[in-house]
């Protein structure tokens, strides 16, 4: 079973300001998926607290990492240089199609700055801040998540225990 954790960025929903509805589309998505939801956190637009986010939930032993927000922009919006930060090896498939596919919906994918990479053994995805763009953009890649969840956990009997 695939093992995920969810990070929404946002200064307002971290202050209790505005409803985050984003992670619960992740959420509701990962259930229908069969995948398991271990933890989630919001976290405001700060990048060393992004930074610390997805390193505690890569060092959990997590499979998946999503995050939702702070992709645009807007001059808060750090979550790609957060994800850079923490990376070891990049996986621009993801952003690429996630791009692309969103560009036959809406010309303003191109303003996405979302990112995509390993850390230890989790793969992390920058996913939009919209609850619409996070339920189109899992769509768009949810058929390579297994086979990539699989590659990284090849040979290892243990990889994503929590």
């Amino acid at each position: 079973m695939i093992k995920l954790g969810i990070i929404t960025v946002s200064d307002r929903s971290s202050r209790g300001e505005r409803k985050d509805l984003s992670g619960p589309e992740i959420r509701k998505w990962a259930h229908e998926k069969g995948f398991q939801v271990i933890t989630e956190r919001i976290v405001p637009d700060d990048i060393e607290k992004i930074k610390l986010a997805l390193t505690e939930f890569s060092n959990m032993g997590l499979h998946l990492i999503f995050t939702t927000g702070g992709t645009g922009f807007a001059p808060r919006d750090v979550t790609p240089e957060a994800t850079l930060a923490v990376i070891e090896k990049h996986a621009p498939g993801f952003a690429e199609v996630m791009r692309s596919r969103s560009l036959e919906i809406t010309p303003r994918a191109m303003l996405s700055r979302a990112v995509a990479g390993i850390r230890k053994r989790s793969l992390i995805i920058n996913l939009p801040g919209s609850p619409k763009a996070v339920r189109e953009n899992l769509g768009f890649i949810q058929d390579s998540l297994d086979h990539a969840i699989d590659l990284l956990c090849e040979g290892v009997s243990d990889c994503g225990s929590v």
